[in-house]
C-alpha cells in the first residue's frame, strides 16, 4: 500500500501513565528512552488490533519515532487499510508504511481526515452525493467506529469506492 500520513496530534492516547507502561516496578527516577517510548507504541498498536478482530498472520510492528511499519500477510485489501488506520490513529503517529500482503487485492479506498464540524452523513454527502449512505463509511471503519456518532477532529477514515 506505501506510506500514509496522519495528525500525531489525533487519535488515542496510550493508557495509563507512559512511565508506568515503559517501566513497569522500575525506580520512578529512571528516564524513560525513546526507545521504550517505541516499544510501548508498538506494543499498544499490537494490542489494538488483536483487539479489533481483523486477521492478519505473521504480523509485525516496529516504530520509529513517529512512523509506524506494518508487516505481515492479510485476505483483503479493506483489512490492510483497517490496520494501517488502527496503528495511525493513535497519538503520536504521523506516519504508516504499509507493507501488508494482500491475498486478495482490490480498488484502494480514499482516506479522509475528519474537520471540525463533519459528521458521516456530511462526509457521505461529500462523497456520494447522498448524506443517508453514511452507513456504508460506518461499516468500512468497523471495529475503530463503534457508534456512527462518535468521530473525532483529525481521525482518518476509509471512504470506500462508490
Amino acid at each position: 500500500m506505501g506510506l500514509f500520513s496522519f495528525l500525531t496530534e489525533a487519535g488515542s492516547k496510550l493508557g495509563g501513565k507512559i512511565h508506568d507502561v515503559t517501566h513497569n516496578d522500575m525506580d520512578a527516577t529512571a528516564q524513560i528512552t525513546p526507545g521504550q517510548i517505541n516499544d510501548a507504541r508498538a506494543n499498544s498498536i499490537i494490542a489494538n488490533i488483536n483487539e479489533s478482530g481483523v486477521e492478519v498472520a505473521d504480523l509485525a510492528v516496529t516504530v520509529d519515532s513517529d512512523k509506524v511499519s506494518l508487516k505481515g500477510r492479510v485476505s483483503t485489501q479493506a483489512c490492510s487499510e483497517k490496520l494501517t488506520l488502527i496503528s495511525g490513529n493513535q497519538f503520536g503517529i504521523g506516519s504508516v508504511d504499509c507493507q501488508l500482503e494482500v491475498a486478495n487485492p482490490e480498488p484502494e479506498a480514499t482516506f479522509y481526515i475528519v474537520k471540525s464540524d463533519d459528521d458521516l452523513s456530511k462526509i457521505a454527502k461529500e462523497f456520494y452525493g447522498n448524506a443517508s449512505k453514511y452507513p456504508v463509511i460506518f461499516e468500512a471503519n468497523r471495529p475503530m467506529l463503534t457508534n456512527p456518532n462518535k468521530i473525532f477532529v483529525g481521525q482518518s477514515l476509509r471512504i470506500p469506492a462508490n
